[in-house]
């Protein structure tokens, strides 16, 4: 798996790999031994593909950033709560695969 990142990487970072051909980019997969499965999902830029065969899983992250000067209300959750709500909300999300 180590050389498949490592060459999505290299791809990421040299302008020259992006724009290659794609017989140019089959010999580099197949220089780095990539497996015909993984080959398909980065010739056909298939992500959630690629993120299943690598074992990995989706990523969801949300941030609300507080207005300056803003008091917390009585009315409002400790902070601690809505933290543990908001974690709670941002696992739900991911394990959904949004």
């Amino acid at each position: 798996m180590s050389n498949v990142i490592n060459f999505l990487e290299r791809i990421g970072q040299d302008a020259r790999l992006r724009d290659t051909s794609d017989s140019e980019l089959e010999l580099a997969l197949l220089g780095e031994q990539v497996n015909s499965e993984l080959r398909e999902a980065i010739f056909s830029e298939d992500q959630s593909q690629l993120q299943v065969l690598l074992g990995q899983a989706s990523f969801c992250c949300a941030m609300f950033p507080v207005k300056e000067g803003e008091e917390e209300s009585e009315e409002s959750p400790a902070q601690g709560d809505e933290e543990i709500s908001m974690h709670d909300a941002s696992l739900a999300i991911a394990r959904a695969g949004y």
